[in-house]
């Protein structure tokens, strides 16, 4: 019996022994998976910490980049931004550039590639790459891309005040340093410097910097209009302004166009100057010869030439001969002997010292047409001056593959005898006058597209106010073209006109993790 129960004493000790192992494993596992987990945890924890310090040292990167773009280049001209960019200087071009962060007391570095901007591009491409000395290995990439903005920018930018009136739709952005009145319908945001300005057009008290005379109902109203004035609030007026306006902001200058002029003539030349009315590579140099020059772009990559000799009449500027290439003589068409043809620089310049007629179509070209003579005193009176309508300015492609600029010293001006439906495909700057077209009475037209922009220093204007005609719809003209419709070339961002002149500052554009 005594053997017995020693036997099941036993046992019953070996089963406890067993459970307890059992228990003891099991615990053991916990534990470990415990001890494992809150390892990993920290661990992650640690890497999640790293990761995120390289990734803020790759995006202070990034702004070192762009402090360094705004002391290096916000002053420079066309000329000097160029040699800027291909004189090998800039950091991180030709070689990547590498700083530690934060510089006394380092933790980490990163690394900046700089893809300089493609010629007559406005983009810079930055790469930045983190990393800290604790986990070296474990890096972030940031890639930026800056831009420069161009004049080209917007779909209307002018420094003076300026009247929209009914008829018109933008498709784009606009900005004044003056006051803005506005009638028609605006797709994009409007801006203006102004928080108020006195309407020039009727009397009474200032109304806000950017406002409309168009009721609810869609009727004008040309007096004064209170609830468009202080003290009241801005109305909410998605009919006319279908992104909204925005007053005060701050100004686009219009200084510093001579200096890019004069760069713009210096690229139009061989490097010895030689190519006076001749092209080369970079572009084409005209002088001031007889009273201009008329050009034709041509969609087979070229382009006809023909100096005026003689204008029908001063004011419709509406041309009468061209002179013969040599000898005496003249002709009443821009043909024979009075014209001479060259290929188009692409990427280039054609530059006349002149006032210059142009027209035509392009065919997987960009180019920019300068009307300057740096010599004038006064441009704002003597300047040069582009003239536009004789027949239609138009590209064959609406996927960047072409541009045109016209830069005009004085106005960029559509002729009297023009297209009673014209369409412009270019983007336009009037550098001391403004676009637009004169008044000229009993000659009334259908409509008018620009697709591209608009940059004009005086208020611009293809139409004008009055009750003269009847378009139809209940609109009433002055004079010019019933309808006015100005439709933003989106490819004139990151491309704009050769050598056309660009902003201040860049700014980030498109920003990505890699």
């Amino acid at each position: 019996m005594k053997d017995k129960y020693q036997l099941i004493k036993k046992r019953n000790n070996g089963s406890a022994l067993a459970y307890g192992l059992v228990i003891l494993f099991a615990v053991s596992i916990i534990l470990v998976s415990i001890l494992q987990f809150v390892v990993s945890q920290m661990k992650y924890s640690i890497r999640t910490t790293t990761k995120e310090q390289a990734f803020q040292i790759a995006e202070a990167g990034v702004y070192f980049y762009r402090w360094y773009l705004a002391h290096e280049t916000s002053v420079l001209s066309a000329k000097q931004l160029n040699e800027f960019w291909s004189g090998g200087s800039a950091l991180g071009v030709a070689n990547a550039y590498e700083i530690e962060f934060p510089q006394g007391n380092p933790i980490g570095k990163y690394k900046i590639e700089v893809t300089a901007p493609e010629t007559n591009s406005t983009i810079v491409t930055v790469k930045s790459t983190g990393w800290t000395y604790k986990e070296p290995n474990l890096k972030r990439i940031v890639q930026v891309r800056f831009r420069k903005p161009s004049w080209s920018e917007y779909a209307v930018v002018t420094d003076s005040d300026i009247r929209f009136g009914t008829g018109t739709t933008i498709n784009g952005k606009i900005h004044s340093n003056g006051g803005i009145r506005f009638d028609g319908i605006a797709q994009n945001l409007i801006t203006s410097l102004k928080e108020t300005y006195d309407d020039p057009d009727h009397s009474g008290s200032p109304e806000f910097g950017v406002h409309t005379h168009k009721n609810t109902s869609g009727v004008v109203n040309e007096s004064f209009r209170a609830d468009e004035a202080l003290p009241n609030n801005v109305p909410v007026r998605n009919d006319i302004f279908v992104a909204g306006r925005q007053f005060p902001v701050a100004e686009v200058s219009f200084t510093g166009f001579s200096e890019d002029n004069s760069y713009m003539k210096e690229q139009a030349q061989n490097p010895n100057g030689t190519n006076i009315n001749n092209c080369n590579s970079t572009g084409c140099h005209f002088n001031s010869a007889g009273e201009g020059r008329r050009i034709i772009l041509k969609n087979d990559g070229t382009f006809d030439i023909c100096t005026v000799r003689a204008l029908a009449d001063s004011s419709s500027y509406s041309i009468s001969s061209y002179r013969r290439n040599s000898g005496g003589g003249s002709c009443t068409t821009c043909s024979g002997n009075c014209l001479k043809n060259y290929t188009i620089p692409n990427g280039g310049i054609i530059f006349v010292e002149n006032d210059v007629w142009v027209e035509g179509k392009i065919n997987n070209k960009k180019v920019t047409i300068v009307a300057s003579n740096n010599s004038e005193i006064n441009p704002a009176t003597n300047g040069k001056n582009i003239y536009i309508g004789r027949d239609n300015l138009t590209y064959t492609n609406y996927d960047g593959k072409d541009v045109v600029g016209l830069v005009a010293q004085k106005d960029i001006s559509v002729i009297r005898d023009s297209l009673s439906n014209l369409t412009i495909d270019a983007a336009l700057l009037a550098q001391n006058g403004r676009v637009g077209r004169e008044f000229y009475p009993g000659y009334y037209k259908s409509s008018i597209t620009i697709n591209g922009a608009i940059a004009t220093k005086l208020r611009y204007g293809f139409t004008y106010v009055g009750s003269n005609y009847n378009c139809g719809d209940g609109v009433l003209i002055g004079n010019g073209y019933c309808t006015r419709n100005l439709n933003f070339d989106n490819d004139l961002l990151y491309y704009p006109p050769p050598y056309f002149p660009t902003g201040d500052a860049y700014a980030i554009d498109l920003w990505e993790e890699l």
